[in-house]
């Protein structure tokens, strides 16, 4: 173990759906400090008429970023966090069986409708506690069964474990993240090996648990040598879903706080100290996710900015001038506000395309005003963000009993300041936003605590966040009916 005064150097590789990035952390009593060392573009490769992901390109890319953190300092540690739900399968000699499915991928189209007829919706939200939606990995198995790939696998690996099984050969899976899989006894915080044999799965592919924090196992031999590591260097599980890893660097300060972790998806909600599976949290459609030390993050998955960055890739590919996102918000600052708003969790919305002409058309079949500038579709999707948010987090309130004065907005998102202002206007209440490297700081402050670092809580570990972050403060502007708007938003 390391820690103590001259602190750990770690290297936290977070991976987003549309990049990803290997961080030098470094954490001292007094410090809490990241150094970008290396970043790629993801994105989803379409191929045969499926929809994958690149991970060996990952794995390559993540292991150029460890050797740059080995090569200009101490690398202490290993840790890594990754949107949820994606896996992959291995067969009994350890080799992976196929590309793993984005869960953009529309193999699943129909099949969460077919599983709720064989297990109704209230029986899987009392064990599972999870938002319905058709992605999970749960669906994305039984869209599996009878390929070759599944009747021949030994073990499924979510994204994370399967790179942390090829830095270290050992087989597991973190429990952030599985908890996401809808395959998860939120209750009693193993897998449900019942619901997997209802819905015709092989429960035997379930790998052995493992908490946020514990050591996975040291790096390969080869793989230090080739990356330029201390033999024996330890691979981390830290809360391997990205968003469990944000809320550990949620600065918040006591217990009436909200958080939105806002990037290409927007996690909006609370932590609780045990799961809400009330039957009007189900019909809500709330989330209950395992997040570090045994809490509960209760919350929403909202589209997010997954519908802009969209919008302007579409923008750019049609060489539309002004299509850059800084010169779009100036834009938006400048419209009428609240003029078109839509459900921006429209399913149309979750595919790639053209999400310009889709986020027209929801408003015309609205009666809505049709924004016809990138300008106005890009006010109009913010507007609808946050719309979303004000919803989704005044239920989290009155289903969990709690309340909140305040909204930390973390992530790619809290750099996006229009937001962060509607978001304040929207609820009420200031939004502090920052810091939006949230994922990489919970990645590197669970690998220190691990490594012997004094952070014996989350509550010390978003001290130390306060102490190091400065944070931007958003009081909310009267003068919008908000409520009249919601009264607009169509949805199913």
């Amino acid at each position: 173990m390391t820690g103590g005064d001259a602190g750990v150097r770690v290297a936290a590789v977070d991976l987003g759906a549309t990049s990803g990035r290997v961080m030098a952390g470094t954490v001292t009593p007094a410090t809490l400090r990241l150094e970008e060392v290396h970043r790629f573009p993801n994105g989803g490769v379409r191929a045969g008429g499926a929809l994958f992901w690149d991970v060996l390109g990952i794995h390559r890319e993540m292991l150029v970023g460890i050797a740059e953190v080995a090569r200009t300092g101490r690398l202490d540690g290993i840790g890594i966090d990754s949107w949820a739900v994606d896996y992959g399968l291995l067969d009994r000699d350890g080799q992976l069986l196929g590309n793993p499915y984005s869960h953009r991928d529309t193999r699943t189209d129909g099949v969460m409708a077919r599983v709720l007829e064989q297990v109704g919706a209230d029986e899987m939200y009392a064990v599972t506690g999870l938002q319905q939606l058709p992605f999970n990995t749960i669906y994305q198995l039984v869209a599996a069964r009878g390929t070759a790939a599944l009747e021949s696998a030994d073990s499924l690996l979510l994204l994370p474990d399967l790179l942390g099984y090829w830095l270290t050969g050992e087989v597991g899976a973190e429990r952030t993240n599985a908890s996401t899989t809808q395959l998860y006894d939120v209750t009693t915080q193993d897998w449900s090996v019942e619901l997997a044999k209802r819905v015709g799965l092989p429960w035997a592919v379930l790998p052995p648990l493992r908490d946020p924090g514990s050591v996975v196992g040291p790096l390969l031999p080869d793989l230090a040598e080739q990356v330029g590591a201390d033999p024996g260097t330890p691979v981390v599980a830290v809360g391997s879903h990205d968003t469990a890893s944000a809320v550990v660097g949620v600065p918040a300060e006591g217990d009436d706080v909200a958080y939105i972790s806002s990037g290409t998806w927007s996690l909006v909600g609370l932590e609780l100290d045990r799961p809400v599976l009330t039957e009007a949290a189900r019909l809500a459609d709330f989330t209950n996710e395992g997040g570090v030390d045994g809490t509960i993050r209760f919350l929403k998955n909202v589209m997010g900015l997954w519908v802009l960055s969209e919008s302007v890739r579409q923008w750019q590919h049609k060489r539309v001038a002004g299509a850059d996102l800084a010169t779009l918000l100036d834009a938006a600052a400048g419209l009428t506000p609240l003029r078109t708003v839509v459900d921006i969790n429209a399913p149309r919305l979750l595919p790639p395309g053209d999400m310009p002409a889709r986020i027209r058309a929801l408003a015309h079949e609205a009666g809505e005003p049709v924004p016809q500038t990138p300008a106005e579709v890009t006010r109009t999707i913010l507007d609808s963000l946050a719309l979303a948010y004000r919803r989704h987090l005044r239920s989290a309130a009155e289903l969990s009993g709690r309340s909140f004065d305040i909204v930390h907005v973390v992530g790619g998102g809290s750099q996006n300041h229009l937001l962060c202002q509607l978001t304040a206007d929207a609820l009420g209440v200031p939004v502090l936003a920052g810091p939006a490297e949230a994922a990489a700081l919970g990645n590197v402050l669970v690998q220190a605590r691990a490594l012997g670092a004094d952070l014996p809580d989350l509550a010390a570990m978003r001290a130390l966040v306060r102490r190091t972050h400065e944070l931007r403060r958003f009081e909310p502007r009267p003068g919008l009916d908000w409520d009249a708007a919601e009264a607009r938003v169509v949805r199913p």
